[in-house]
């Protein structure tokens, strides 16, 4: 069993045609000086970038790039960038309320209170995450019992050796608990070596190269005994071309005490280019590893016995999205043929192919929720099935008797979001928490029904949300689809549009919007701006028809489901206009792109957090590829039509009065390529008719915000804090 550590991001939330070629920047100014409220900038400005047509024919349409020489890595292309980023930090260290931000944002972040992540156990022991305020990073630790947390000895702190950059990416201990295989990356790169430790955090063996990526992941699994284990493997040096060495993930099997160059291969060779890999083995020592097709939601699942020998269960389009070992010897899965919302399958141990498989649980009314990278599918105890549900943004865990009939449920604080659950003696251990209420750790009882808190693991929070509520609201999409959104509002504050509100969402990879604290948001809510977060199409909210609803040649869908939103709280009074923000990162950066680009006048500021804005080449960098099931590829006239009729970067326009827009970016991402944030920004501000200002912000020491340190992590969410109060309330720098 792997347990990621996802990393703290960026975001203030402690939440990513026709033959005409519309013009791309081309005249128009860079931000300039001005003196409106709340927009603006300082004296001297960005550099601007200069302007070096390529073009480019796609299936008969000519399309021009103006600014492709920022995707290189020069001497020129980071005097640009330096210059972007010096000018931008100017601007944004003299906002008015950015000191105290970052001290209000320090004394959350900073805060003496130890956080914990999903506790997994092994053997007698408990193996979880802990994040330490007084440490850059968080650190492995080990406990007898989660109930006595305070007690739990140190395995690992990635920065002792000095690089408070250095962080885990995954750990899985061995069965019996007695040591534990990490991945480690530093600088936000996310390429991973995996290091097998002991209880100590000694190193027991040579540590393996090449087992993670940004791109595909990583993994590894033990065989019962704990001398040796299957691991994910990406090519070595010389074995391929350096551009296609985050690709072709195979599964290899390591000894201890043996050389990794006497590492035996085991599968992957006949795997697609793109795929990821996860592992799991049971207590037979058969391996089940779960293959995904890049990130659009197609599996195989295949199964090792004990003598060695790999099995194909299914195929991409089965529509098996889950598959994991229960603890007899059969196979759970979660089917989406015929039952887009999920159903639970049982297969025995003995079924060659999973069409032997038999129904336990029916598709329901809501969804199962089925993350990949978090593993989360059904849980299966001696006597019990657990499952997490969608409930259109909260989720909430059920249970079921093995034969699939309704069993006592937990019932966990409502509009709230449920963490992947894990198996204890009698029950589960699950972690929940709202907006407005702090991720408690609770254990559940399936034989009373009872649940408790487990107060070792459920520190009380820095920040009190008491004083704020949750209205779930309903916006009306431009083709009549509702979609729903919470608002976090402050009690008894006006609904008379005067109230500044920031809006996110992200709409992708059916990744669902689930409440989240917002304790590093506090800042935010108590100047009085309220907090939107809207459950766009691309998600999974309600079920893979939802996901593929926002996905390829309907991605717009997703965009006018946003505009919607936008549209209903000004609507309903929650905000105006002129008071009102928009923020997203990753694919939701993708989102924000097309905000300024289609709808520039219906919002006030931008925060857009590393970002994909180019969606015709984007598929050219490594992770590009993973994404083309999500996306499509401009190489499928339909998917090109598709991509080039709201490709962000393409749509920008001379002339135009842009918001105010904030970008980032980091150096060594390797999910979203700096240069997207590069261009598009190149673009906007030649294109910018008004005073807004548009700014750049790259790290040269992280990458998408996994791992970043918390320095960094605390003047970063200070700076977009800063920025948003500025532009959405009119404090100008003094």
């Amino acid at each position: 069993m792997r347990e990621r550590l996802v990393g703290f991001l960026l975001l203030v939330v402690a939440a990513s045609c026709g033959g005409s070629e519309p013009p791309v920047g081309g005249g128009g100014r860079a931000a300039g000086s001005g003196a409106a409220p709340g927009q603006a900038p300082l004296a001297g400005g960005p550099p601007v970038a200069a302007v070096r047509p390529v073009t480019t024919t796609y299936h008969g349409v000519a399309v021009q790039d103006p600014y492709r020489w920022l995707e290189e890595d020069t001497d020129e292309v980071k005097a640009w960038s330096d210059g972007q980023n010096r000018h931008a930090r100017r601007v944004l260290d003299r906002l008015p309320d950015v000191d105290a931000l970052r001290r209000e944002v320090r004394a959350i972040i900073a805060a003496p209170v130890i956080r914990y992540g999903r506790p997994v156990q092994a053997g007698a022991s408990w193996f979880v995450t802990r994040k330490d305020p007084t440490k850059e990073q968080g650190e492995l630790v080990v406990m007898d019992d989660v109930d006595h947390a305070a007690q739990a000895r140190l395995v690992l702190d990635p920065t002792a050796a000095g690089d408070k950059h250095r962080t885990i990416d995954w750990f899985v201990p061995s069965p019996d608990g007695s040591k534990v295989a990490v991945s480690l990356s530093t600088g936000g790169s996310e390429a991973g070596t995996l290091h097998i430790l002991d209880l100590q955090g000694r190193d027991l063996d040579a540590a393996i190269p090449n087992v993670q990526r940004g791109t595909g992941g990583g993994d590894a699994a033990w065989r019962p005994d704990g001398e040796a284990l299957w691991y994910t493997r990406y090519p070595a040096e010389g074995e391929k071309p350096a551009a296609e060495r985050d690709f072709w993930m195979q599964v290899w099997f390591h000894e201890l005490g043996k050389p990794a160059a006497n590492d035996r291969y085991e599968m992957g060779k006949d795997l697609p280019r793109t795929g990821e890999i996860l592992l799991e083995t049971d207590r037979r020592g058969r391996v089940l590893a779960s293959v995904q097709k890049g990130d659009g939601g197609e599996f195989r699942h295949y199964l090792r016995d004990r003598k060695g020998n790999w099995r194909q269960l299914d195929d991409w389009g089965d529509a098996i999205v889950f598959a994991g070992f229960g603890p007899a010897d059969d196979l759970w899965l979660i089917s989406r043929a015929g039952a887009p919302k999920g159903k639970v399958l049982r297969l025995p141990a003995s079924a060659r192919s999973a069409r032997d498989a038999a129904l336990v649980v029916p598709e329901a009314e809501h969804s199962i929720v089925t993350d990949y990278y978090d593993e989360r599918g059904v849980e299966v105890s001696r006597d019990r099935l657990y499952v997490t549900y969608q409930l259109g943004g909260p989720s909430e865990l059920r249970a079921f008797t093995l034969r699939g009939a309704k069993a006592r449920q937990p019932e966990l604080p409502p509009v709230s979001s449920v963490d992947r659950p894990t198996l204890s003696k009698d029950g589960v251990l699950v972690r929940a928490g709202s907006y407005t209420s702090a991720s408690a750790l609770y254990r559940f009882s399936a034989r009373t029904g009872e649940l408790e808190r487990v107060e070792a693991m459920s520190p009380r929070p820095p920040v009190d949300l008491s004083g704020w509520e949750v209205h779930r609201e309903q916006a009306t999409s431009k083709d009549g689809t509702k979609i729903p959104m919470s608002v976090v509002w402050r009690r008894g504050a006006p609904r008379d549009g005067s109230v500044p509100c920031v809006v996110t969402g992200y709409g992708g990879y059916g990744i669902s919007e689930e409440p989240d604290f917002l304790a590093t948001y506090e800042p935010l809510l108590r100047r009085g701006v309220c907090f939107v977060d809207t459950n766009l199409r691309g998600g999974a909210e309600f079920g893979g028809e939802w996901h593929r609803a926002g996905m390829l040649e309907r991605k717009q869908n997703v965009f006018d489901d946003f505009a919607a939103a936008l549209e209903e709280v000004v609507a309903r009074k929650y905000t105006s206009r002129d008071r009102l923000g928009i923020l997203g990162g990753s694919n939701g950066g993708l989102l924000m792109g097309a905000m300024i680009t289609q709808h520039p006048d219906r919002f006030r500021a931008a925060v857009s957090l590393v970002g994909i804005y180019d969606m015709l080449r984007v598929e050219l960098s490594p992770n590009g590829s993973f994404n083309v099931p999500e996306f499509g590829s401009v190489e499928d006239p339909s998917q090109f039509r598709a991509l080039h009729a709201y490709s962000p970067y393409h749509h920008v326009v001379a002339g135009t009065e842009y918001p105010a827009i904030l970008m980032t970016a980091g150096a060594n991402d390797p999910r979203v390529a700096p240069w997207h944030s590069r261009k598009m920004v190149a673009a906007l501000q030649a294109a910018q008719r008004g005073d807004a200002p548009i700014l750049l912000r790259t790290s040269t020491t992280a990458g998408h915000g996994m791992g970043t340190a918390m320095t960094e992590r605390i003047g970063d969410i200070a700076q977009v804090q800063a920025f948003l109060l500025w532009q959405l309330t009119g404090r100008d720098p003094e």
